[in-house]
């Protein structure tokens, strides 16, 4: 049984909204972030990057400390209203391949803590606290935790009836998106909604597990501090945006490394005989078509590697997914990568971008080799989160991907 539960949003004016909204900070080049820092005055990025309005970079608890003054400004000059009523928001992303739509809502930490928010992903502990640190400071979530779950036909009735509505917003963005945001705040939708969610045993974090994790380390250590504790307080949950399965679009992280690890080509190529087989592509652009098979980028040729299933013995569903199985028995062995997360010679290329990208990058030198693979399936990423395991990291890249600054939940930590 799932709590998920409706809340005061705290949004931007309507008139605003376009202008408010933002991608995640690491998804702009640093000449994006002067110009949209310089012309829209309006834009999330003032709150996240505080120090422009003093020309000055800023960083740690000074940071987090300026964030919330910014915030607290865009309040006070009337750019962002607070609801009187808790709701749901309905959020609907349409671009030129595809659309999506789900439910933002307040998730319970205390579900987080007892699994029945499942994740399959590690985090890393100072990140975690890092975040934590910043939430405190801020006392507000806008980057919802991506949670799914199975399509539901009495949750898509519900979505239906609300987008025969007028939005509350609809705009567009540079990169030829629609967003589209309802609110949900009639009582007779809101228990529906409560009610089908309380129903469903489990929800799986798709995207967001440094958040969620830091969320829950904050509300531990809120009630830890508070005498009166009851579990209604707002620091018990935090923002997310629930999808159903068939919303979501999966796609892989390509891997690319600077080096051979000191072995020549002829040499790697030797050892990676032992567990593929072997095909060399010359300039022919291969991309895998199954499972357990991989493409590589190496000394200016495509190579298709096809797993060798007799000499690879499968045994859970983590030795079953193929960032696993490339780390397990090329990268860590061969290559000599330990820790996927920290080792500076291995980088990462999420799917949406072009092989081309990666023969780009290895042509001009930066790297000496790079694979790629099939994206895992929503069945995998369950079946590796049930049974209580964590994925290599950037084995998916999840979509979609929202913007910031539409619906913010606060809480007051004292």
């Amino acid at each position: 049984m799932t709590k998920i539960l409706p809340f005061k949003a705290v949004r931007p004016q309507r008139a605003k909204a376009g202008l408010v909204a933002t991608k995640s900070f690491e998804d702009y080049t640093e000449a994006e972030i002067r110009a949209i820092l310089q012309y829209n005055p309006y834009s999330f990025l003032h709150i996240l990057n505080p120090g422009y309005k003093f020309q000055h970079e800023i960083t740690g608890g000074q940071r987090f400390q300026m964030v919330k003054n910014r915030y607290l400004e865009f309040k006070e000059e009337n750019s962002f209203i607070k609801d009187e009523k808790p709701a749901y928001y309905l959020y609907k992303i349409v671009s030129r391949e595809s659309s999506c739509c789900g439910i933002i809502a307040a998730a319970s930490a205390e579900d987080y803590e007892n699994n029945l928010i499942k994740k399959h992903e590690d985090t890393i502990a100072h990140r975690e606290t890092l975040f934590k640190d910043y939430l405190k400071v801020v006392g507000f979530n806008t980057e919802p935790v991506l949670l799914t779950y199975p399509d539901n036909s009495k949750i898509n009735d519900v979505i239906a009836q609300v987008m025969a509505t007028r939005a509350e917003y609809e705009f567009a963005t540079a990169n030829r998106e629609i967003h589209y945001l309802w609110k949900i705040d009639e009582e007779e939708l809101l228990e529906q909604i409560k009610e089908e969610f309380e129903q469903m045993p489990h929800l799986y974090i798709a995207d967001g597990h440094h958040r969620s994790a830091s969320s829950y380390l904050l509300a531990q250590e809120s009630k830890a501090a508070n005498a009166n504790h009851t579990g209604k307080e707002a620091y018990n949950y935090f923002l997310s945006y629930l999808i159903s399965e068939s919303n979501l679009k999966i796609h892989e992280f390509s891997r690319l490394v600077t080096d051979l690890n000191g072995h020549t080509k002829e040499e790697f190529l030797i050892q990676l005989d032992e567990y593929f087989r072997i095909e060399n592509h010359g300039m022919e652009v291969y991309k895998p078509m199954q499972k357990h098979h991989f493409n590589m980028y190496l000394d200016g040729e495509f190579y298709s590697l096809y797993l060798r299933k007799t000499n690879y013995e499968f045994g859970d569903s983590l030795s079953k997914l193929d960032p696993y199985i490339l780390y397990k028995k090329v990268l860590q062995p061969i290559l000599g990568i330990e820790d996927l997360r920290n080792d500076k010679r291995i980088s990462y290329i999420h799917g949406k971008n072009d092989l081309i990208e990666i023969k780009t990058r290895i042509d001009k030198g930066e790297f000496a080799v790079g694979f790629g693979m099939l994206p895992l399936s929503i069945k995998e990423i369950k079946e590796t989160a049930d049974e209580g395991l964590t994925m290599p990291p950037k084995s998916t890249y999840i979509e979609p991907k929202l913007l910031s600054g539409l619906t913010i939940y606060e809480f007051e930590i004292n």
